[in-house]
């Protein structure tokens, strides 16, 4: 009888497709307990001949994102319990039995696992650490409100009656903190499983890459902040000290700029300079313990986040909704 049912969705995966299906054939748990279902958004190299070589369930559809493909997929699905995990992440063999574990608790609706990597570019490796923090704020939580989808689990049911993801998201970015805050504020039980893990293939691995993902999920977190503006102040995953910095390395710049003018500014300017670092201290003391190297340079990368994140911000604000076909409400 299956029991659950993993979703991938999957466009122009053609070289990391393989690996995710392999080790989702490799569980420890009864392959006759659950079924994998590859959705093929619209791909247009060979992910879906690639695919649709292994024992999975393999659909394809027009492009319309990650969302509209994940919920394809569980209309599909014949489990109770649906998984979703990327198609460039490759699940460790006990994935499936990690996430299913909390269900045993019927009060549990949702499961969040957690990304590990094996890439060694210095910037892949600052994510990792950046992920590292947030797990530790999970751990520290009773129950969460953010269930990242590259390893995640809910009832089928539970997902169902929220709507599924919202379809008018059509990147990559922040449809999953939508519906996680959707159901947070149903009342929903969601807990973290650390040992529930998937192996991410894709950190970015440059600088660049990096500020330009953080750009986008600045501007994507402010969509889904304007429908939950309760989470804007806390939730279980965002540190308080990004918005620390975010807040003193753009009020550094604010007062230097003014400084030109008004000479009282450039105190101002240092001291937000000053708080800003300050800020970091704590990321960068959790960082060397993790990766020496990472550590000693997390304070650049901690200025470009903050960067990044308030640019997109600030493009939300000054009219990027024109351009990003931001959804409705």
């Amino acid at each position: 009888m299956i029991k659950a049912s993993v979703i991938v969705p999957a466009y122009n995966s053609e070289k990391t497709i393989s690996l995710c299906i392999e080790a989702l054939l490799r569980q420890t748990c009864p392959q006759e307990t659950y079924e994998i279902i590859v959705i093929d958004d619209g791909s247009t190299d060979k992910t879906g001949e690639i695919a649709s070589g292994y024992p999975v369930r393999y659909h394809r559809k027009q492009n319309g994102g990650p969302a509209s493909a994940r919920n394809m997929g569980v209309r599909e699905a014949a489990g109770e319990i649906i998984l979703f995990t990327d198609a460039d992440c490759v699940a460790t063999p006990s994935w499936i039995e990690e996430m299913l574990q909390p269900f045993e608790d019927p009060h549990v609706s949702a499961v969040k696992g957690a990304y590990r990597t094996n890439q060694r570019q210095l910037t892949a490796r600052f994510v990792q650490v950046e992920f590292e923090e947030r797990f530790q704020m999970l751990r520290n939580s009773r129950h969460i409100d953010m269930i990242d989808t590259y390893a995640a689990a809910f009832r089928k049911e539970v997902f169902l009656y929220a709507g599924g993801f919202d379809e008018s998201f059509t990147a990559a970015n922040n449809e999953d903190t939508d519906l996680s805050y959707k159901l947070s504020r149903a009342g929903h039980k969601m807990v973290f499983n650390g040992n529930a893990i998937v192996f991410h293939l894709n950190h970015p691995a440059s600088a660049l890459r990096y500020g330009r993902i953080k750009f986008q999920r600045g501007y994507w977190r402010m969509v889904v902040y304007k429908r939950y503006p309760d989470k804007m102040i806390k939730d279980t995953y965002t540190p308080q000290s990004l918005k620390l910095q975010i807040l003193t390395l753009f009020g550094g710049c604010f007062f230097l700029a003014l400084s030109s003018f008004i000479h009282a500014a450039s105190y101002v300017s240092l001291l937000s300079f000053i708080m800003f670092l300050f800020s970091a201290c704590g990321f960068a003391s959790f960082a060397f313990k993790k990766d020496k190297v990472v550590g000693m340079l997390s304070p650049f990368f901690i200025a470009l986040r903050a960067l990044s994140i308030g640019l997109g911000v600030l493009y939300y604000f000054t009219g990027g909704a024109c351009r990003f076909n931001t959804p409705p409400g």
